[in-house]
């Protein structure tokens, strides 16, 4: 460990072969608070490169519990949406009301996610407001794809390895300091989607994670992150302003570019319009959308990143094309029928 230390602190790059041992001796309950503060600090202050994340997050998938998706029959491509937090607007949750679309689309939804940390309301708050259960083991998880296209993992459950830095993770968090593990939820799916719209707080994090998905394996990944009017950060597509996209994959270099909502025939909102509120309040805002008697802002909102989820899972030929899909989807009934499946599957 202090060797690992020592190479950080010399603004050193690890290898490969370093950020293995670094990431078990994370883990290590063995390994004093104190040496892995030091370490996750000395990280942060180097800065974290692509294939050093990536390398701490296969690590740390190795000791997650595995789902075994892969021996299900399932049609259509699995896919996750998510944000990284952290943006400090306290929207309703875009993203697990959009998964919900995407499911009824075709898309086999692997949803990670924990509860709120920087917000009110998580996907596995509002997710529970809505009855339904958060907590299910890998039988339960698979069961919800085979019966409603859409499965929840919670994050405290799929790692349990975790545990061991747990008290280091919330010593450095009280004193305001940023590790790589502020960073790596989306990264950290059991499930291995084929596809991944990531939003992130920060405009240079873009490419950065575009990278490290594609490291990671996916086929397709779409990283986005918004801003309001007046500049501030949004971890969604935004319809508050402009919105940077960067697209990886498998088989393709990355490419960015710049998106409004006027190029969808969306008109502009304002942060106000798209908050939200505890996880009662928020699962209202998503019943609201899924049933057709919300056709405003938030559901504009919605219509966007489901919209850029359904183009990156390769369920529409452009963004464009998935938002009008999404629409469709909405007034059809479909995404409502798909919450009312993951209700009755997920108990």
């Amino acid at each position: 460990m202090d060797a690992l230390i020592h190479h950080l602190e010399n603004q050193q790059e690890l290898t490969p072969r370093e950020v293995e041992v670094a990431a078990n001796l994370l883990l290590d309950i063995t390994v004093s608070d104190a040496k892995k503060e030091h370490l996750l600090g000395a990280l942060a202050h180097k800065g974290e490169t692509p294939a050093e994340i990536a390398g701490f997050v296969e690590v740390f998938l190795a000791h997650a519990v595995p789902t075994h998706i892969g021996l299900l029959d399932l049609d259509g491509p699995t896919l996750d949406v998510c944000g990284t937090g952290g943006d400090q607007l306290d929207l309703f949750n875009v993203s697990t009301t959009a998964m919900f679309i995407a499911a009824a689309a075709g898309a086999v939804v692997v949803k990670h996610g924990n509860r709120g940390i920087t917000s009110q309301s998580g996907g596995a708050d509002v997710l529970e407001a809505l009855g339904i259960r958060i907590d299910l083991p890998v039988d339960g998880f698979r069961r919800c794809l085979e019966k409603a296209g859409i499965g929840f993992m919670f994050a405290p459950i799929y790692h349990p390895a975790f545990k061991a830095i747990a008290s280091v993770r919330k010593t450095l968090a009280a004193r305001g300091v940023r590790t790589l593990f502020n960073l790596i939820g989306p990264l950290l799916n059991p499930a291995m989607p084929q596809c991944q719209l990531v939003g992130v707080p920060a405009r240079d994090l873009c490419p950065v994670f575009a990278e490290i998905l594609q490291r990671l394996g996916r086929d397709s990944a779409w990283v986005v992150y918004g801003t309001t009017g007046d500049g501030r950060s949004v971890d969604e597509v935004s319809l508050m302003g402009s919105t940077r996209i960067c697209k990886s994959g498998a088989y393709q270099d990355i490419q960015d570019e710049e998106v409004r909502p006027r190029d969808f025939g969306l008109s502009h909102a304002e942060v106000a319009s798209l908050r939200g509120g505890d996880p009662k309040t928020n699962a209202a805002i998503l019943e609201a959308i899924l049933s057709g008697s919300d056709t405003g802002a938030k559901r504009d909102m919605v219509l966007m990143n489901a919209g850029a989820a359904l183009a990156c899972a390769g369920l529409a030929d452009t963004m464009g094309d998935g938002i009008e899909l999404s629409r469709e989807i909405i007034t059809s009934g479909a995404a409502f029928e798909r919450l009312q499946l993951l209700r009755k599957a997920a108990r």
